[in-house]
């Protein structure tokens, strides 16, 4: 069976989008793997999501699904008072419509919950999009890691997320989370 894309269900960008981001359970991994190898050049497997999953007291993935179809993913690892991003996918299908935001939205409040000062991630040099989407989020560049992707040898841009706890950076997150299309249904475990 394919996978539903955005014009199957409704039309892009429509107000009517209805999103639901949950945890990740077994359950969604076919599809997380799907949208992984559409993706990532060197998709993660079934085996790491599996062993991912069982770090329940270390880490958070979150999916986002329209209708019953998943159309992104987010996980989330954690350390003293930091938190960082460790994987962040979209279904090519579903980009531009606010579910990227969603995600990060959804990680980055459950950061906080569990204690979060600062979040961290990598980003592609080239994926401009991306680092733009961290911005708009309070991530500024750190550093470069250079040649972190073995794939192809790019450079890493390091951004980190300060302050995450403060009242301020909750309202940005609210904000953001509150300026996409349609509607949000945050469900908890």
């Amino acid at each position: 069976m394919s996978a539903a894309r955005a014009t199957d269900l409704e039309p892009a960008g429509s107000p009517a989008l209805a999103v639901r981001v949950a945890p990740m359970r077994r359950r969604h991994l076919r599809a997380v793997i799907r949208i992984e190898a559409q993706v990532y050049p060197r998709p993660w497997s079934v085996g790491l999501f599996l062993s991912e999953l069982a770090l329940r007291d270390q880490r958070t993935y979150l999916v986002a699904r329209v209708g019953s179809t998943v159309v992104g993913y987010v996980g989330m690892l954690y350390v003293l008072e930091d938190a960082h991003v460790t994987t962040v996918a979209v279904d090519p299908a579903w980009h531009r419509l606010g579910i990227g935001t969603r995600l990060l939205a959804g990680v980055i409040r459950t950061a906080v919950a569990r204690g979060s000062t600062a979040v961290t991630l990598e980003v592609r040099v080239s994926n401009v999009g991306a680092q733009a989407l961290y911005r708009a989020f309070g991530f500024a560049p750190a550093g470069v890691r250079r040649g972190y992707y073995a794939d192809t040898g790019e450079d890493a841009i390091v951004m980190w997320a300060h302050d995450v706890d403060d009242p301020d950076h909750a309202e940005r997150v609210a904000t953001l989370a509150a300026g996409v299309p349609g509607t949000t249904v945050w469900e908890r475990s």
